[in-house]
């Protein structure tokens, strides 16, 4: 799988490791690497070696955002509005959202307005004690562009979401945690092993499955809970005709671990 030397990408055991790797821009975002991003997603969505995307940062942050000096640059010949960094971002998130896959963030350092959204994206997220969060939108003027005001609501409700939108606090790894950003803390030498332990439990199992229930709680706020349960039998139908239900089925009986493939 190609990559690009702001953007590498190394695939062991079924996890794709993704890491932005723009170090001296603090992993910003911008429009080149947007689009490569994007572009490995959808690689990975297809690829059969994949079964678990990892998504980090290299350097002391995870990701700093946008890319403010391609926004001044912008600014500057009069195409702020025009140039296309939020249709691309919003192009990236939709992808990384709705990626079949289980996607995981592995957080070190500071993830700042898009680069939060990145994270946020993603199905868990597990952050180094050193991570900082901080939304980063108010407090340059402007109002959320990358998706924040669709998830941190769902995810730590509407107070706390105003209140990070709003006062545009930092917030500490371990306040995160209690909010219900991230799912899981520990300490920076250990965010590797840590979620490559959570990635490696996630690439043996019944990945089929997970794309089911993913869309399923994806789609869950579209529907009443006869539409829900109808939608649940139609998933359950599928899974059980998947090779890897007929392996559990057989595992089961045969008291054995069972062998997922994916399919």
């Amino acid at each position: 799988m190609s990559t690009s030397s702001s953007l590498l990408c190394q695939i062991e055991a079924g996890i794709a490791w993704i890491t932005l790797n723009r170090p001296d821009q603090r992993n910003a975002l911008d429009i080149p690497g947007l689009r490569q991003l994007h572009g490995l997603l959808e690689r990975c969505q297809d690829d059969p070696a994949v079964r678990v995307v990892v998504l980090g940062g290299s350097g002391r942050s995870f990701c700093a955002g946008a890319d403010l000096a391609e926004w001044a640059e912008a600014e500057a010949r009069g195409a702020l509005e025009s140039y296309g960094w939020t249709e691309t971002a919003h192009a990236l998130m939709s992808c990384l959202h709705s990626l079949d896959k289980p996607t995981i963030a592995a957080i070190n350092g500071t993830a700042v307005g898009a680069g939060m959204d990145l994270a946020l994206c993603c199905d868990l997220r597990v952050a180094g004690q050193s991570a900082r969060f901080k939304a980063g939108y108010t407090g340059m003027a402007y109002s959320p562009d990358a998706g924040a005001s669709w998830h941190l609501p769902r995810l730590i409700g509407s107070e706390q979401a105003k209140r990070l939108l709003f006062l545009d606090e930092l917030w500490s790894a371990e306040r995160a945690l209690a909010a219900g950003l991230v799912g899981e803390v520990c300490a920076d030498e250990q965010l590797h092993a840590t979620v490559g332990e959570l990635a490696g439990r996630l690439a043996n199992g019944p990945t089929f499955a997970f794309a089911q229930t993913k869309r399923l709680l994806r789609e869950s706020a579209e529907r009443d809970l006869p539409a829900q349960l109808a939608a649940e039998l139609a998933a359950g139908l599928l899974c059980g005709r998947s090779t890897d239900g007929a392996e559990a089925l057989r595992a089961a009986t045969e008291k054995r671990p069972p062998r997922f493939i994916g399919r």
